[in-house]
């Protein structure tokens, strides 16, 4: 059945996706009719089919034949919800984003036509906390969680080093990687279809390098693809195209154990092991373990094959212990220290689920573990009791960490940033806290090459005293990472789209060129340009997270970023051209592998040289924040920190010998270090790192702070007094008699005349679209009016000759946005705000008039969802200042946004910005070219 709507992406040549062979011959094909039935029948149906039967790409489609719209289908995995709806769009002839659509974390590919939508559960129920039921406004919602084998006992003993589960450490031995070697080669040599590809199954990041390295040396056989969460997903996709010159090997954690087919997978290899996160009660993190996988996620794996092609698995363990294997995997629900859950569950929307007391699930969590993550979050203040019975509701610092799309360290690890004035780092921390695959290449199984790319933004000069924890030196490196791109292309990219503005036809092509010169550059920078994407789009929503709330501190902010430090920073890249290699098609096909045969690179090293950024001071600080949030987990709930935070040791005391304690220190009484065993121990380096000790209470080394910190029960996060002060506005104006005040677009005059009532009105000049008979008003006496401007912001950008403002002049700019004349067209709205900036960019840079501020004055929400600090870094200017504008003082605003979420923030605010211009070292005298654009425009 066609569809039926004229504006549908589906070509004219469309036709029914069941009669398409590839789907006909699917198990689901013949319930049709009673799926169908059964739905319209029921509130809710339960469709139970084997792997590979068709449930996720067909079912939504039988839906959408009997006009049951929109359908919302959602998958575990990301890559899972990319691969199934792009498949599911080829089918029907569509083009992806229209008829069929997707949304995971913050990519959408969607539209108001889309019929069928794929989403991840967590985007879904990040929703539903948002808007509680409303985000379920879908006629039909489909919710998806979801042999050939060994004989011998002693191939039991030799390859899963026990006899049964239980007795058995699911360690991989180098033996199982060559049995898996070994296998497959024994099929491609018994295979004569080389289209037919493997499949294996591997627990671990670790696990997949060393099979990969195995595989290396025969490349000219073998197409090897990875699948990992550190993977990009357009980079894994690359797995699901068909192969025709080599045997196409996938090597795989259990991200491609559900919801994917991928076409033509013959065999599957089950190591039997998987990768389990818990939280480690030691450690005080979440933590990971190898264990034997259930029998129910074999099945998964087994359903992986078979599904567009006869299929076989070859599982690594024997009949007898497969059978002993648990049926189920215990539910991550009574794995994890839910304190992130327990937190998005309190600030939901609806009374009805927002006891995380009365938590329903399929597998409700044990109540000690709940009970647990409410005393922490209680003691963190994120949570206050609020009834004797135990009722807890969130707190403004609960409800702001709940914002964040981080995790709860990550969160918490923001806002403490955040307090120290470092809010912008802080976000940048976080975010590359949580995620994979980070901006900095990692070529897949050479981490040395990667630790050398690393040392190329941080940490290169081998000063590593900062920082203890290997994932810190990581995140620090990819943080000066980030910000190198920011400062070098970006800032080139955003000087030459100024000169663009006045070069209008000339706009588009640059753009369409500039994905391409982006890829390169990053390429030549060992970068990877989806991730940087990526974080960018995390940053800003974060940041707008943090404008619709204005903790206490934000408005203190200074939003000019690190990377500015030093002005005179510049990079000029020299580039190297490797000798030619002989091709490896392994990496050729796969890019994420690493540039083992790239022509060039940037030789001009360290990229980021050492405390350039303040990168020695943004690392001291998060050594000493992640020292903070580690107490949290060691100090008594009730509050007795003091031992934790400052130990035992008496001064002039020496520390505990560690060799002494393992009875090895052959120095006895000549040794410098005391054999007393109430002696203070040195401090173990990994305990307070984001890592964690592994050796819980056994460690030798204390795990004492040693010098106090900030408890981290004293760690408050406030909400703005929200008091508004005229005088807040005035000290911002000139003083001096040669300074004025511009105020563009001031429509009806009010803003004017109640100015002109608190400041001197012979220094102020209004704009206005108005002619000079409109008003007749004698409070706007003195004022120097520019009467009848209808296009202030071009002129802002005219020829001195035809410029009525005297720039000159000029020391402070205020702008009232009118908005609501574009009604709710947020594009609209956000493009007015971009002219504003862009054009006030090139009249300032052109005519060097850097010590003039701009302040403007809008709802916060509004000024949150245009993403205006956004807008006004992408033209050099960098908010400083931000308070309550004092409405009764200088008139009421128009943009009035209301708000029914609890300690969401809406209110007028004055936004204070200053231009910084970029350094002329790294891009030269673009003031001249764009004071030579503004003379010939």
């Amino acid at each position: 059945m066609g569809p039926s709507s004229p504006t549908s992406s589906c070509s004219s040549s469309y036709s029914s996706p069941f009669t398409s062979p590839e789907f006909s011959s699917l198990p689901v094909m013949s319930l049709r009719e009673k799926i169908v039935e059964k739905v319209l029948e029921n509130r809710v149906t339960l469709i139970v089919g084997e792997t590979g039967c068709g449930k996720s790409s067909q079912v939504p489609q039988f839906l959408l034949a009997e006009n049951m719209e929109p359908i919302l289908c959602t998958q575990p995995r990301r890559f899972a919800v990319v691969a199934v709806a792009k498949m599911v769009a080829k089918g029907r002839n569509c083009e992806l984003g229209g008829e069929v659509g997707y949304h995971i974390g913050h990519s959408k590919h969607l539209s108001e036509r889309s019929k069928i939508v794929f989403k991840t559960a967590g985007v879904l129920l990040d929703e539903m906390r948002d808007r509680g039921l409303n985000a379920l406004k879908y006629k039909v919602t489909e919710l998806l969680g979801v042999d050939h084998g060994m004989t011998s006992e002693l191939s039991s003993l030799r390859y899963c080093s026990g006899p049964s589960p239980s007795m058995a450490n699911a360690e991989i031995k180098p033996e199982v990687h060559k049995l898996i070697h070994d296998l497959v080669l024994h099929i491609h040599k018994n295979e004569s279809d080389i289209e037919k590809s493997i499949l294996v199954f591997l627990p671990t990041y670790y696990a997949l390098e060393q099979q990969w390295h195995l595989m290396k040396p025969l490349s000219s056989f073998f197409k090897v693809h990875i699948l990992h969460s550190s993977v990009d997903t357009e980079q894994a996709l690359m797995a699901m195209k068909i192969c025709k010159s080599h045997r196409k090997v996938i090597l795989a954690t259990n991200i491609a154990e559900s919801s994917v087919t991928i076409p033509k997978v013959a065999y599957v290899i089950d190591s039997c092991r998987s990768l389990q996160v818990f939280w480690d009660v030691n450690r005080k993190i979440d933590s990971a373990e190898l264990v034997w996988v259930s029998k129910s996620q074999a099945e998964q794996r087994r359903g992986r094959t078979g599904r567009t092609c006869d299929g076989q698995v070859y599982r690594l363990v024997t009949k007898s212990f497969f059978g002993t294997l648990e049926d189920h995997e215990c539910p991550a629900i009574l794995r994890l220290s839910l304190r992130l859950q327990v937190l998005l569950i309190s600030c939901a929307e609806s009374k009805a689920i927002s006891d995380p007391k009365g938590m329903k699930a399929l597998d409700p969590p044990y109540p000690e573990v709940v009970g647990d993550a409410l005393d922490l979050l209680d003691h963190k203040r994120a949570l206050q009791k609020i009834s004797p019975r135990g009722r807890y509701e969130p707190t403004f610092y609960g409800r702001l960490l709940a914002s964040f799309s981080l995790s709860f360290d990550a969160s918490v690890l923001v806002l403490k940033f955040g307090e120290i004035g470092m809010l912008r780092e802080g976000i940048l921390l976080g975010i590359l806290m949580d995620t994979q695959p980070l901006p900095i290449l990692h070529p897949f199984g050479d981490d040395a090459l990667f630790a050398e790319y690393t040392g190329c933004y941080f940490g290169g000069d081998g000063n590593t005293r900062l920082l203890t924890g290997r994932k810190e030196m990581v995140i620090m490196g990819n943080l000066c990472a980030f910000q190198f791109w920011q400062h070098v292309f970006k800032d080139k990219q955003r000087l030459d789209h100024l000169q663009q503005v006045l070069k209008f036809d000339e706009t588009k092509v640059t753009a369409s060129l500039l994905p391409k010169i982006e890829e390169e550059w990053c390429s030549l920078h060992y970068l990877v340009q989806s991730s940087l994407h990526h974080v960018s789009e995390l940053y800003e929503d974060i940041l707008n997270a943090v404008h619709r709330f204005r903790p206490k501190f934000l408005g203190t902010s200074n939003g000019l970023p690190t990377y500015y430090d030093p002005y005179e920073f510049e990079h000029t890249c020299l580039l190297n051209c490797d000798p030619p290699r002989d091709m490896d098609p392994l990496a050729a096909d796969n890019e994420h592998l690493g540039p083992s045969f790239e022509a060039k690179k940037c030789v001009a090293v360290p990229f980021v040289a050492p405390n350039q950024f303040q990168s020695n001071n943004v690392a001291e600080k998060l050594a000493s924040i992640i020292k903070e949030i580690r107490v949290q987990y060691v100090e008594d709930v009730s509050g007795n920190q003091d031992k934790a935070v400052n130990g035992s040791e008496t001064p002039g005391e020496a520390p505990l010998c560690v060799y002494f304690i393992n009875g090895s220190c052959n120095r006895g009484t000549g040794c410098p270090f005391s054999h007393s065993l109430q002696a203070k121990r040195p401090a173990c380096k990994f305990f307070y790192s984001l890592q964690g000790c592994r050796n819980g209470d056994s460690c030798i080394f204390s795990h004492d702070l040693g010098q106090p910190v900030l408890p981290s029960s004293s760690f408050t996060c406030l909400p703005e007094d929200g008091v508004a002060n005229a005088a807040s506005l005035l000290r911002l104006f000139p003083t001096s008699s040669d300074g004025s005040i511009l105020l563009l677009d001031d429509t009806d005059m009010h803003f004017s005349a109640n100015l002109a009532c608190l400041y001197d009105p012979s220094r102020i000049i209004s704009t206005t679209c108005l002619s000079d008979s409109a008003i007749c008003d004698t409070s706007l006496a003195g004022i120097r009016i520019l009467w009848g401007l209808c296009h202030s912001l071009k002129t802002v950008i005219s020829e001195a000759g035809d410029n009525p403002i005297p720039w000159k002049e000029v020391k402070c700019v205020l702008w009232y946005p009118s908005l609501e004349s574009y009604s709710e067209n947020l594009e609209s709205q956000k493009t007015l705000m971009q002219n504003f900036f862009e054009h006030l960019a090139i009249r300032m840079l052109a005519d060097a008039l850097y010590d003039t501020r701009v302040i403007i004055t809008m709802n916060n929400i509004k000024f949150a969802q245009l993403q205006v600090e956004k807008l006004a870094r992408d033209s050099f200017f960098f908010l400083s200042e931000s308070f309550p504008f004092d409405e009764m003082s200088f008139g009421e605003l128009s943009d009035t946004v209301n708000t029914k979420r609890p300690m969401l923030v809406s209110r007028a605010i004055s936004y204070v910005f200053d231009l910084h211009p970029p350094t002329d070292f790294q891009f030269g005298d673009y003031a001249a070219v764009l004071h030579r654009c503004l003379r010939d425009n």
